[in-house]
């Protein structure tokens, strides 16, 4: 079903030094409504500065030079994202769009509970719901995130680093929004607590109905999780496909040079 959510057209990136180095060109893609996009490619492809730069979280000497960026809103609002004020912008972000921001899980206030933290959304981005409901919106979401309501009044170092993880993408659900952007959310992780994470994200997803860019060097993994893939390299997009194309049929060399480079679990023994 042809139902988009986010639509990027013709979107570059220039970072504004001496010479300036085109970190995303000219890239078009269109996000469908519930679809989990994974965006893979090596480091310094491009793929998180893409990311960012549909949400404006550039930072200077960073400048998007071309391009829009257009959300579908489930209310049927054309929204013209580059046109938001900057008030407007900070809340879309948290109402529409949610990131959790690579080496998120160790991003959690130290000092504070994550129980508090979590209340934080709340009260300042839903000014009129009183404690008694931030608290029990709070246990809410950390029991749909399989931490457990009890430990709503656990410091960050009292949780592992999983448990850390799905605090922050609890945080990121928070609102409800119908896009949440993962930038190598299980990187920092073993590949058990990897796998956990991954099966919670594509329930989540089923659960609430939200769109998923899935930020990632590990192409297994996005072939595991993703609807799509766009394979990003030197900041163009030189392939998308379904997943299972991009594993059977891949037409670009260079994403064909990608699936190699990982060791297949299945095959032939080697004689010693």
């Amino acid at each position: 079903m042809h139902d988009p959510l986010l639509t990027v057209h013709d979107f570059s990136v220039v970072y504004d030094v001496d010479p300036p180095v085109e970190a995303v060109k000219h890239v078009s893609l269109e996000l469908q409504r519930g679809e989990i996009l994974g965006l893979a490619g090596e480091s310094g492809c491009g793929k998180t500065t893409l990311a960012y730069g549909v949400q404006r979280l550039l930072k200077a000497p960073a400048v998007i030079s071309s391009g829009s960026v257009v959300f579908h809103d489930k209310g049927g609002e054309h929204i013209d994202v580059n046109a938001l004020e900057i008030e407007e912008m900070r809340r879309f972000r948290w109402d529409k769009i949610s990131m959790v921001f690579q080496g998120a899980m160790n991003a959690l206030n130290p000092v504070a509970t994550i129980g508090s933290q979590l209340d934080d959304v709340f009260a300042v981005h839903r000014p009129s719901m009183t404690k008694t409901q931030r608290r029990e919106a709070v246990a809410e979401l950390l029991e749909i995130v399989k931490v457990g309501a009890a430990r709503v009044r656990s410091y960050p170092h009292e949780l592992s680093g999983g448990m850390r993880q799905r605090v922050m993408i609890a945080m990121a659900l928070a609102l409800r929004p119908q896009l949440m952007v993962m930038d190598e959310p299980t990187t920092a992780l073993d590949v058990l607590v990897q796998r956990e994470i991954l099966r919670q994200i594509s329930q989540l997803r089923e659960r609430f109905g939200f769109s998923v860019i899935f930020i990632t060097h590990d192409l297994p993994l996005l072939l595991e999780i993703s609807d799509r893939i766009a394979i990003m390299r030197e900041g163009e997009i030189v392939e998308l496909d379904t997943a299972e194309r991009i594993w059977n049929a891949p037409q670009h060399e260079y994403t064909k040079t990608l699936l190699s480079s990982f060791p297949r679990l299945t095959g032939e023994k080697v004689a010693r």
